[in-house]
């Protein structure tokens, strides 16, 4: 099968590119490299963020890419309707661009208890042409029915920790219900899912490299991925995810190694 670059549809009537490149922990000096690979292999989304510290390493990158689907994100501190549009515009300086495709709000964080003023904002700076598409990551069900609930807009997006080791089915499933596209960070589970037996044993039945196939049962289930890396090897073997399919059997044995607490990163319930 040869490679292609599926799109998935929001809710906003916008597409996004299925298979994205996660920038976190790449520093600001090097991401331009990493993207400039990434972008030779086929990738056609870019997902950074202000708290990564990286963004002007990233529209330096793309300053002459407007074909490239760029997603940040507002940073905690700057939640609340002033700062987060403060923020928008600081990251649009260092993006070098007049609006970005997808804005998201990074974190809940429900002690403070701002993140409707904050979705509240996004929503005007889309309206503004500031933002293209709006959305949320890390939320719960519970944040995104209040969120819902008290503006009347429904994110297109909501980025949530998912791996195989950790799979949100009820995130999932509020976001489904609201047609929210779920987008997978840290979806190869910081890399320690590639050593199980299970990813092995499929990785030598397709003649894969292990990545691709965790990476091909996001893209089965409807997921968007953003899988996060520096190498060139590694950003190449990701992408291989986009030229095989994975059979029935094969997506029920990596759906059969869900646990509930296989979370890795910060509880969305209760972080900031």
């Amino acid at each position: 099968m040869t490679a292609y670059h599926p799109l998935l549809e929001l809710n906003d009537g916008r597409s996004m590119p299925q298979l994205g490149y996660g920038t976190y922990q790449i520093d600001d000096d090097a991401v331009g490299q990493s993207i400039a690979h990434a972008i030779e292999t086929g990738y056609r989304l870019v997902d950074t963020a202000s708290f990564y510290e990286n963004e002007s390493g990233v529209g330096r990158a793309l300053a002459d890419r407007s074909d490239i689907w760029v997603t940040t994100k507002l940073v905690n501190d700057d939640q609340g309707r002033e700062a987060a549009r403060a923020a928008l515009q600081a990251s649009l300086e260092k993006l070098r661009r007049d609006a970005v495709d997808l804005y998201l709000i990074h974190w809940p964080c429900p002690a403070q208890d701002k993140y409707v003023e904050s979705w509240q904002t996004l929503i005007d700076m889309k309206a503004e042409g500031l933002i293209k598409s709006i959305g949320v990551s890390n939320f719960l069900p519970e944040h995104l029915d209040r969120i819902v609930q008290e503006t009347g807009v429904v994110p297109a997006v909501n980025q949530i920790e998912l791996h195989p080791g950790f799979q949100q089915r009820d995130v999932q499933a509020a976001n489904k219900a609201l047609n929210i596209v779920t987008q997978s960070w840290s979806p190869l589970g910081q890399g320690g899912g590639m050593d199980n037996p299970t990813i092995a044993a499929i990785a030598d039945e397709t003649g894969q490299p292990a990545s691709a196939v965790v990476l091909r049962w996001h893209i089965q289930h409807g997921l968007a991925p953003i899988p996060k890396s520096a190498s060139a090897e590694h950003i190449k073997a990701n992408f291989a995810a986009l030229s095989f399919k994975l059979d029935d059997d094969q997506m029920e044995r990596i759906d059969a190694l869900d646990d509930p607490e296989g979370r890795l990163g910060l509880d969305p319930a209760t972080f900031g």
